[in-house]
């Protein structure tokens, strides 16, 4: 058959998806730190060098849901013996965390990290501006704190994209791996409806503890007590329990979901949530948060969230729901401030998982799936979902954690951005008229909606 395209129109076209990010590649590179051309402005790399860094970290005497027996529980999830208390085993939990940190100036290391495919098998590099065990920065300042919470599942790379960026605009960004919810260590779901809040709160701990510890090197680099939360999906879910959300008690008795009432936990009104949210957490960011869907929360429940929180989602998300999920969520969190990043026609993966890796493109067999459509979205381009996400979450955190009132300017939005107008005059200033999204160059914000709720609306 005739070739219809001269290898010439080829080269061009090849050039042309590389320069806009359309590829998953670079030279056979997996990026995570592509900006495209029509990136939003507060989307671009801060002045910090960025240093990146794994700790092994050990939660102990924690119970072991995955072993419960539960043929030795009754309908009410008790012990068969007739105990109040059944005995649970337990474990030292270990949690594998990815550290993002300001570096120094004359900082050097690799920077290629290497993880594993959604497939749980496929080792893949994927290349950043991160190096890896870079000398952090020589300072006084303490860094705000910023936790990331992967999916189910996921690992602690699925949003690399974001903790370098973030690294790079002076904050210290935590990823976790969450044990029995990574590609690697993947096992029942009612783990990850017990651990999530648990594994987000020790690494809080764990955290500042090593910003207290003078032979760590993140001694005195630390602020935890100005912290924001990132959960997408399972992760979202977890921050919306530590931002002050107390379950119903029908989630929180669902033998279905978790035996012998260990979500009790999370329950409205209950002791231990009532002591939620942490103080130290100022704030939380929920990409298509889990659980609204499926009644985990209803109106009183989320009444209690007492942080300002940012919800982003896809407007067809089919795993959390939209409406009823976290348009849901966010509606119903009648007592703080909050505001909605909504991609249009986009589904459970706006804006959160990094681009697919090249390898991912290949139909697996015991998944029944291409790979791919883990990090993928249908209609919208992976890396323009990660700058868009990147400004957001850069004007939402500096706002919030570190008080910057400039930030303002760029949330100050009308709703739907296919209703803002580009006016300016011959000389680029703005006329009153002007309501194209602040940040976004002229024709590119497109196809979102950003939306503002106050306490009690």
């Amino acid at each position: 058959m005739k070739n219809l395209y001269p290898s010439s129109f080829a080269t061009v076209m090849t050039s042309l998806f590389v320069l806009l990010g359309l590829t998953t590649s670079a030279n056979g590179e997996n990026r995570i730190d592509t900006q495209r051309p029509d990136a939003p402005e507060l989307a671009k790399y801060g002045q910090y060098n960025v240093g990146v860094r794994t700790l092994k970290l050990i939660n102990p005497n924690q119970i072991d849901v995955v072993s419960i027996d539960t043929a030795q529980l009754d309908s009410s999830g008790v012990n068969s013996s007739g105990s109040d208390a059944p005995s649970l085993p337990k474990y030292d939990r270990p949690l594998t965390v990815e550290l993002w940190y300001p570096a120094a100036e004359d900082a050097t290391g690799s920077r290629v990290q290497t993880t594993y495919l959604r497939d749980g098998k496929t080792k893949i590099s994927l290349h950043g501006k991160a190096m890896r065990d870079a000398g952090p920065t020589q300072s006084d300042q303490a860094y705000p704190f910023v936790i990331i919470s992967h999916g189910y599942p996921g690992n602690r790379y699925l949003m690399s994209h974001l903790g370098e960026n973030l690294a790079s605009k002076g904050y210290v960004v935590a990823s976790i791996d969450h044990t029995d919810s990574t590609y690697r260590t993947l096992n029942a779901f009612k783990s990850t409806l017990v651990n999530r809040p648990l594994d987000q709160g020790f690494v809080l701990d764990e955290i500042e503890r090593l910003s207290e510890t003078s032979d760590s090197f993140l001694h005195n680099m630390v602020d935890t007590q100005n912290t924001a939360i990132i959960g997408y999906s399972m992760g979202g879910y977890g921050a919306v329990i530590m931002s002050g959300a107390g379950m119903t008690k029908q989630a929180a008795e669902s033998n279905n979901m978790v035996p012998s009432g260990l979500l009790s936990m999370y329950q409205q009104a209950s002791t231990s949530q009532a002591k939620r949210p942490d103080s130290r957490i100022k704030t939380v960011i929920a990409f298509a948060p889990w659980g609204m869907n499926y009644n985990v929360w209803n109106e009183q429940g989320l009444a209690d969230i007492d942080v300002p929180m940012l919800f982003v989602a896809g407007s067809v998300d089919d795993v959390s729901g939209y409406e009823n999920g976290v348009r849901a969520l966010w509606q119903n969190a009648k007592n703080t401030e909050r505001a909605l990043l909504t991609y249009e026609n986009a589904n459970h993966s706006a804006g959160a998982p990094m681009p697919a890796p090249e390898e991912s493109f290949y139909f697996n067999e015991k998944l029944g799936i291409n790979v791919s459509v883990h990090y993928t979205d249908s209609v919208w381009e992976s890396a323009r979902m990660n700058n868009i996400a990147q400004h957001f979450t850069t004007a939402w955190l500096g706002k919030y954690l570190k008080k910057n009132a400039e930030m303002q300017d760029y949330l100050d939005l009308v709703p739907s951005s296919n209703e803002g107008k580009w006016a300016t005059d011959q000389s680029g200033e703005e006329k009153p008229e002007h309501t194209h999204w602040t940040g976004f160059k002229n024709r590119t914000a497109k196809g979102l909606k950003f939306e503002w709720l106050k306490p009690q609306d």
